[in-house]
């Protein structure tokens, strides 16, 4: 994990996080954002004023949230597996 500080461009947004984030979770977070909303470019959207800046960011976090969940998911599932496998051989 870096734990310098970087500025992260965001459907044409620059968002900087301060130090401490995963770097590379955040681009996967910004990427996942980024096909997301190519999903949706037909509806109709506002300027980029406050509100929509914000909107971006809130979009952003949850779309890492869910990464980071999907990955601790996975991870518990391997973990579940592996012991699954230890008792089975176990009898």
């Amino acid at each position: 994990m870096d734990n310098s500080p970087f500025i992260l461009n965001v459907l044409g947004l620059q968002i900087s996080f301060k130090t401490g984030v995963n770097l590379e979770r955040a681009r996967q977070a910004a990427q996942l954002l980024e096909e997301r909303y190519a999903e949706q470019q037909n509806r109709p959207s506002g300027g980029q004023g406050k509100e929509s800046v914000m909107k971006t960011i809130l979009a952003f976090r949850l779309a890492d949230e869910l990464l980071q969940t999907k990955n601790e998911l996975e991870a518990l599932r391997n973990g579940l597996a592996s012991t699954l496998e230890k008792i089975k051989k176990s009898l």
